[in-house]
């Protein structure tokens, strides 16, 4: 029986074509994908590009604050330790001025400012001290704000990214159920569009999610640091009020 399938399959090539309907080839180049991609899933692709768009400039932007930040900061701690242990209250604040980028600037001139700008001399005061206590803390607020800035977008790329990408896997397994349907061919090559639009934009997804989790845990471990940094200095300055209000 199996035999006389077989002749009969020789003898009529053209019901073979199942058979060979899998050597149809599907190119892989970029452009190959684009142009068999239908529109729901090159929808998904530009959604996708834009947010990796998005969170490399993110990413670009983080690092080069957080870089100045931290670079203008090793040159202004000492620098205004200096003029406070000598008693130069105006030129610790010029210090500040001139590292405008650095984290500890920003608070320290808060505070500095407030204690200078508070009253009219003379002895300090515990108003004095707390006047500038809450200037620090306003600031600190601020300057987290400013470390924070584009980190939120950045987390949301991360978690959402695989989800458009697999939107995306829906759209082409959708469409080579249709090929399927519509050709009536069980070769691959019926449905090799469909699967390979499904891979890409999963593969896609997960390209941009994966950077922006790994970049957005190190940049909020590196605002946790600064903020470490900021209540240490805050707290330092106050002492450093207190003790003057001693000698006084």
């Amino acid at each position: 029986m199996i035999l006389a399938h077989f002749t009969q399959l020789v003898a009529n090539p053209a019901s073979l074509g199942f058979l060979f309907q899998e050597q149809q080839s599907v190119g892989f180049s970029p452009m190959d994908l684009w142009g068999n991609m239908g529109w729901l899933a090159r929808g998904v692709v530009i959604v996708l590009f834009i947010m990796s768009i998005w969170s490399l400039a993110v990413i670009i932007d983080r690092y080069l604050y957080f870089s100045a930040a931290r670079k203008q900061s090793r040159e202004f701690a000492p620098r205004v330790a200096g003029a406070l242990k000598e008693g130069k209250l105006d030129e610790a604040i010029k210090v500040a001025d001139r590292n405008k980028k650095s984290h500890l600037a920003e608070v320290v001139t808060a505070g500095l400012q407030e204690f200078r700008n508070f009253g009219s001399g003379g002895a300090v005061t515990a108003e004095q001290i707390e006047s500038s206590k809450r200037a620090l803390e306003r600031s600190e607020a601020i300057v987290h704000a400013k470390l924070k800035r584009g980190l939120g977008g950045l987390a949301t790329i991360g978690s959402t990214a695989p989800f458009v990408g697999l939107f995306g896997t829906v759209a082409g397994i959708l469409k080579a159920f249709q090929e399927i349907a519509t050709q009536k061919t069980p070769g691959i090559g019926a449905v090799a569009g469909g699967i390979s639009e499904a891979l890409v934009t999963t593969a896609f997804g997960l390209l941009v999610a994966i950077p922006a989790v790994m970049t957005f845990n190190y940049f909020t471990n590196k605002v946790e640091a600064f903020d470490v940094e900021m209540d240490n200095s805050s707290s330092e300055l106050i002492d450093y009020f207190i003790k003057q209000s001693s000698r006084r």
